[in-house]
């Protein structure tokens, strides 16, 4: 399974990602998009929602479950990926980059030195 080496993790499997503007980009790994299998549709939160840390933002459901999607840390969302709306199986392509879900802008930059590295996290799934 793929677990990049610039990413933080939570246990719930979404990954986060700082960015140059101090913004974060949240989105669920590899191992999390492989258990659902393909993926069919995405519910994200509005632009301007305020979330908490393991705060329910989502839902991702696949031809197997729905399974919800759990805030890596607390921020306001800034953005979110529209183009899942038309094409959600692309978080099976590409779980990282085009699949990525929300911007962030977080509450308390501090709190994704909290998450997992992709070491351990690697261990945990394992």
């Amino acid at each position: 399974m793929s677990v990049p080496s610039d990413l933080s993790y939570a246990k719930s499997h979404e990954w986060a990602k700082r960015l140059p503007d101090g913004t974060v980009l949240v989105g669920i790994t590899h191992y999390a998009q492989n258990s659902l299998g393909d993926i069919t549709y995405v519910q994200l939160p509005k632009v301007g929602a305020a979330l908490q840390t393991g705060e329910t933002f989502g839902v991702v459901e696949s031809v197997k479950a729905a399974s919800d999607l759990y805030a890596p840390i607390a921020g306001t969302v800034v953005a979110i990926n529209e183009a899942l709306n038309q094409t959600p199986e692309t978080v099976n392509k590409d779980p990282y980059l085009a699949g990525w879900m929300l911007k962030l802008k977080p509450s308390n930059t501090a709190e994704i030195d909290g998450l997992l590295s992709p070491e351990v996290y690697a261990k945990q799934i394992s």
